[in-house]
């Protein structure tokens, strides 16, 4: 799900590798002999192809992701393409932004020796897998999507069958690896729940096949940008890049919006109405974290230097990931090859699991 990364449960939180229930054999690893599901927990997770990593992408999925994969054996990292085409974009910078996107991810500290990182359309059994579980999926419970809603004020001119269909997609994304958990955020909560509403349609239509995917609840899912008021994104013109410079970061943050009662240096203002000390949360240490809030509080600080705390510690923090992103840049070859590994390892899997799909719906063997 896109994406997705830590309530204050954490990573490793909610659900138990031997808790997941169900009974439900999903395929190995390989594409062998499957193994019962409530042997080990399986992970997914998705984001989608927007080219540079930024700020929100990092802190609300990325960032979880290099956690995941080292608290759960079996860990799905996607590069969901085929999510992105449900909005307009540039047909030349899709492939681009998708390798980009990929490059960032394993600047992030996300290994490929440990998960599997590929992208979604290199493995077409998502697609044909959404098919058979449109079938078993209610209009209506389209219809009250949430997101389909917002996305359909936004986008008056651009409603189209993906925007409506797109949580049968993620179903599909999940339940084709017979993921077990999934790491969403609280908006996300709804999506996750149709999934789980489709895996039970389909096991009492046909044949018990899917476990119903459980949320690991994330606490930076949605990461407001710099104008304080929309989740940061790049086409709101309100993030940071992962690959920013130290000057860059600074002129945008300098303009950012704080906490509207601080008018002058001299009053007084509460850090939680102020969405600068909310990234402090995520990006500074216990001792500035300190410093910033009771500085605000009794106006000891002024919002300039609250600003400039933070900037130093996001760029403290961004340099070793810039640095990996330049070694990966000069070996292109690296991320292509993680992620044609990555898609053999996740079609090994989906090519078993729609195997017994269509045994189950009763198709006729080709």
């Amino acid at each position: 799900m896109t994406t997705t990364a830590t309530g204050e449960q954490g990573a490793g939180a909610g659900a138990g590798a031997g808790d997941q229930g169900g009974g439900h054999s999903a395929p190995a690893p390989d594409g062998g002999t499957p193994a019962k599901t409530g042997a080990a927990a399986r992970v997914f997770s998705g984001i989608q192809p927007s080219g540079e990593l930024h700020l929100g992408n990092w802190l609300g999925a990325v960032k979880n992701w290099v956690q995941l994969q080292a608290d759960y054996a079996e860990t799905f990292f996607c590069m969901v393409d085929y999510h992105a085409i449900t909005q307009p974009y540039e047909r030349a910078d899709l492939a681009p932004r998708t390798l980009d996107m990929a490059r960032g991810v394993m600047a992030c500290g996300v290994d490929p020796s440990r998960c599997v990182l590929f992208v979604q359309s290199h493995v077409p059994e998502h697609t044909e897998l959404a098919w058979v579980l449109s079938s078993v999926t209610n209009y209506g419970e389209l219809g009250r999507m949430t997101q389909f809603k917002e996305k359909s004020e936004q986008h008056r001119e651009n409603v189209n069958v993906g925007i409506f269909s797109y949580p049968v997609l993620q179903a599909a994304d999940i339940l084709l690896y017979f993921a077990t958990l999934v790491p969403v955020g609280e908006d996300q909560v709804q999506h996750l729940e149709l999934s789980r509403v489709i895996a039970r349609k389909f096991n009492a239509r046909w044949e018990a096949i899917f476990p119903e995917p459980r949320p690991l609840l994330t606490k930076a899912s949605r990461i407001i940008g710099l104008d304080g008021s929309a989740k940061m994104s790049k086409s709101l013109g309100n993030s940071i890049a992962l690959g920013d410079s130290a000057e860059r970061i600074w002129e945008k943050l300098k303009p950012a919006p704080t906490d509207p009662a601080r008018v002058r240096r001299s009053d007084p203002g509460t850090p939680e109405k102020c969405n600068i000390w909310t990234l402090h949360t995520h990006l500074s240490g216990e001792a500035d974290r300190q410093t910033v809030y009771d500085g605000c509080r009794t106006a000891g600080i002024g919002c300039f230097d609250c600003k400039k705390i933070l900037a130093k510690n996001l760029s403290a923090q961004l340099e070793p990931i810039q640095a990996r992103e330049a070694a990966l840049r000069a070996r292109p070859a690296d991320v292509t090859d993680a992620l044609a590994a990555g898609a053999a390892k996740a079609r090994a899997i989906a090519r078993a699991t729609m195997a017994r799909v269509r045994a189950a719906i009763g198709l006729l063997a080709p």
